[in-house]
């Protein structure tokens, strides 16, 4: 579905799918969970809107997921979508409610720019697209980028979910783009031990980010700085 010859209504067929397979998967419960620590150790900044960025963010689904979050927390958000489809912005506006406080861009996330200090950045399944190259000098633009820390939501390579998501798949009659490209992200995805090969190639210090597994085989890497 990357390819440059996907039109938009497949390419916008596609992310509505891959929207469905994380609701029913709980995908977006590790990057809540991670907001949800800000809030109760209080990590929040006062008197201003959290602005968070959501590097890679495909259809828009987990800034709109972050957005009903705050609106139950009560916490002010600025909420920034940057992804390198001019597609992905246009299928996330068409999908977004008016008035939530998120704006879309088409960038390069590396070459991008936001137009006021960052406080958390945000990855959910864009790691495993990246190069290992392009993923360190990515770690590092988080690293750099992020006021409060940051947090990325990705698959764990394993055979159980690469043969389930394919069984899976047909069953809820995905895409057929969607039924191709799930087994091959989940067979670009990590494992542990390689993320923290990862961080120490990119500079991380040790310790200061931590790996944690999640189900349904996702691996999740949080840096938050000590406040």
């Amino acid at each position: 579905m990357d390819d440059q010859s996907c039109d938009y209504e497949t390419f916008r067929a596609c992310l509505v799918d891959l929207e469905r397979v994380n609701r029913l998967t709980l995908g977006y419960r590790p990057t809540l969970n991670f907001l949800d620590g800000l809030w109760r150790r209080g990590r929040l900044p006062r008197g201003r809107p959290l602005r968070i960025l959501d590097a890679g963010s495909g259809h828009g689904d987990t800034l709109r997921q972050v957005a009903h979050w705050a609106r139950r927390r009560g916490v002010d958000v600025a909420l920034d979508g940057v992804d390198l489809s001019p597609w992905s912005a246009r299928a996330a506006r068409d999908a977004t409610p008016p008035g939530l406080p998120v704006r879309w861009h088409t960038a390069d996330v590396l070459r991008f720019r936001p137009d006021a200090p960052v406080d958390v950045v945000l990855s959910a399944l864009f790691a495993h697209h990246l190069p290992d190259p392009v993923l360190r000098d990515f770690l590092r633009w988080m690293e750099a980028t992020a006021g409060l820390g940051w947090f990325v939501n990705d698959l764990h390579r394993h055979p159980l979910p690469f043969h389930l998501f394919a069984r899976a798949s047909r069953a809820l009659r995905l895409h057929r783009f969607v039924r191709h490209d799930g087994p091959v992200s989940i067979a670009r995805g990590f494992t542990a031990t390689e993320w923290h090969a990862l961080l120490a190639q990119a500079g991380i210090p040790a310790g200061a980010a931590g790996v944690s597994w999640w189900m349904p085989f996702r691996l999740c890497v949080t840096r938050l700085r000590a406040g």
